[in-house]
C-alpha cells in the first residue's frame, strides 16, 4: 500500500469529510472527477503546503511523495468561500501562503494549521468571519425542494458556489455511482442498467473522461484487492 488512510465524517453542515494520511512510496495514482472541493494541508521534507482545491470535470493525475503527510477538509456541495471565487478554482487550486511556523495566511489574516480532531473549531471560526458560507438554492435542490426560483436562477446560484452546472454534478455523481457498483462485483450490463445510461458505450465514455478508466478495467481492479 502507498499510502495509509483515515478518515470520518462531521456533524457539521458545512462539512462532507475530515480525511488524513502518510504516504508510504512514491506514488501517481489517478484521482476521479470530484464535484466538491477542499481544504489540503501537507507536510513534506519539514515544509508545510496549504491550498484550496477546486471541483474537477475530469480524472487527475497526483503525485504521491514519500514520507509526506495530509490533512483534507471536503466540504459539503453549495458550500464556498466568497474571497476565492468557485469558477477561479474549478479544475485547478490556489496557494494559500505560509505565515509562520505551523501557520497560514488566508484572507489577510494568519491561521493555525487544524489536525483532525479540532477540523470543526477551525471550519467555525472560518463561519464567523465570513470565509465560509452556505449558498440556500442548491441545499434546497438537493433536497428536492420547490423552489420559487426560475431554472436560469438555480444554474446561475450553482455556477457562483460550486463552479458547475447541475446537470455536470449529475453526470459526475452518476458516474461516481457506477464506479462503486462495478467495485462491488455489479456486472457491467446491469450497472448500465441501474444508473440510468442509454448502452454500455455511453457508460464507458462517461468512466473514461470522469475516472480514467473503462468499466472492465475498474472492475479488474476491484476482483484483484
Amino acid at each position: 500500500m502507498s499510502a495509509i488512510f483515515e478518515g470520518r465524517f462531521s456533524d457539521s453542515p458545512y462539512i462532507e469529510m475530515v480525511w488524513r494520511g502518510r504516504v508510504e512510496q512514491d506514488d501517481s495514482p489517478v484521482c476521479p472527477a470530484d464535484v466538491r472541493w477542499n481544504l489540503l494541508f501537507t507536510k513534506y521534507n519539514g515544509k508545510i503546503r496549504v491550498s484550496a482545491e477546486g471541483a474537477t470535470t475530469q480524472f487527475v493525475p497526483k503525485n504521491l511523495f514519500e514520507g509526506a503527510e495530509f490533512l483534507v477538509i471536503k466540504f459539503k456541495l453549495g458550500v464556498f468561500m466568497p474571497y476565492l471565487p468557485a469558477g477561479n478554482l474549478l479544475n485547478g487550486d490556489a496557494i494559500l501562503p505560509e505565515a509562520a511556523s505551523q501557520s497560514f495566511w488566508m484572507n489577510g489574516s494568519a491561521w493555525q494549521l487544524p489536525d483532525f480532531e479540532n477540523v470543526e473549531t477551525f471550519v467555525d471560526r472560518m463561519i464567523r468571519e465570513g470565509l465560509l458560507v452556505r449558498e440556500p438554492v442548491v441545499n434546497a435542490v438537493l433536497q428536492d425542494q420547490q423552489l420559487a426560483v426560475s431554472s436560469r436562477t438555480v444554474r446561475r446560484r450553482f455556477l457562483y458556489s460550486t463552479g458547475l452546472t447541475p446537470t455536470i454534478i449529475q453526470q459526475i455523481e452518476r458516474a461516481q455511482q457506477a464506479a462503486s457498483l462495478l467495485e462491488k462485483g455489479v456486472p457491467i450490463i446491469e450497472t448500465v442498467y441501474e444508473t440510468g445510461y442509454a448502452d454500455q458505450p455511453h457508460l464507458t465514455r462517461s468512466l473514461k473522461r470522469f475516472y480514467g478508466q473503462t468499466p472492465a478495467q475498474i472492475a479488474r481492479v476491484s476482483q484483484a484487492e
